[in-house]
């Protein structure tokens, strides 16, 4: 495979529609931008509303699949579709990426209470062919996301350390990879959200989260967007884009239009890429 450029590219963007200049500085300087306010709280209903009816439909299929395994369906259901194109979200990640933008990846990660399983500590970009390193993934709280209940939780600063070592973990994991030796890198900071609230953050930021020990169940959709002039290595990366903002002129992401329903087919389940 060709080499990935996994460095980090500072934000510089003199006239943002919706962050801050404080809040790009952070960015740029922590890897992250938390909490910001998506949806008011009839809408949060509504979307939480929604997931239920799609664990629901997916598990009256029982296939095996579990509650992690709503990945990649942003292509094929219209709802989702919806959610990934909703416009405070997109002009939050304009004033991140630039004007040229896609989503190429969604995936609900849906711990259950007294879930057993970790997110080990990693970096999103070292699963991905995809070069430059330039993803943003949105954290869309479906649930509340705190202490108590597994919320996420990054590494301040590491985005800027390039690819860190990591090794095949040994935890009951939802993920493989697990960083080396992170408490040498500094202290977590929990991605405390209310439901309807989002987080944004950089695709080389360690992050991960614990089990989740509570009886209260931590929903949250990530959607991962990047720049149009980002490459996938691997041709069937670029098949389920939705071209957000602007135009692909090279013609190498496949433009993805809004679904006419519901498709959660297992036949049509993408592999897993990436997660939190």
């Amino acid at each position: 495979m060709e080499e990935r450029n996994l460095s980090f590219a500072p934000v510089v963007n003199p006239a943002p529609k919706r962050l801050t200049q404080d809040q790009i500085a952070g960015y740029n300087e922590r890897g992250y931008i938390m909490p910001l306010r998506v949806y008011n709280d009839a809408e949060v209903v509504g979307n939480r509303n929604y997931f239920d009816a799609m664990l629901d439909a997916m598990f009256k299929m029982k296939d095996g699949r579990d509650s992690y395994a709503i990945n990649g369906y942003h292509v094929r259901c219209q709802g989702l579709w919806d959610i990934v194109t909703n416009p405070v979200i997109l002009d939050s990640v304009e004033d991140l990426l630039g004007p040229n933008f896609l989503a190429w990846g969604s995936h609900f990660f849906c711990k259950m209470p007294r879930d057993p399983k970790s997110v080990p500590w990693h970096q999103d970009a070292s699963y991905w062919p995809l070069t430059p390193a330039r993803t943003v993934t949105v954290w869309l709280a479906i649930d509340d996301a705190d202490v108590e209940n597994a919320a996420m939780q990054f590494i301040p600063g590491t985005h800027r350390l390039g690819h860190l070592r990591w090794k095949e973990t040994d935890q009951s994991a939802v993920l493989s990879q697990e960083i080396v030796d992170i408490e040498r890198l500094g202290a977590p900071v929990v991605d405390a959200l209310k439901a309807g609230e989002m987080s944004l953050h950089a695709d080389m930021l360690a992050h991960g989260s614990t089990p989740n020990p509570s009886n209260r169940r931590r929903c949250g959709l990530t959607v991962r967007y990047c720049p149009t002039d980002v490459r996938a290595l691997n041709p069937m990366w670029a098949r389920q884009a939705i071209i957000c903002r602007g135009t692909d002129p090279s013609g190498h992401w496949t433009h993805n239009p809004r679904p006419d329903g519901e498709d959660l087919s297992p036949l049509n389940k993408p592999k897993s890429i990436g997660g939190n």
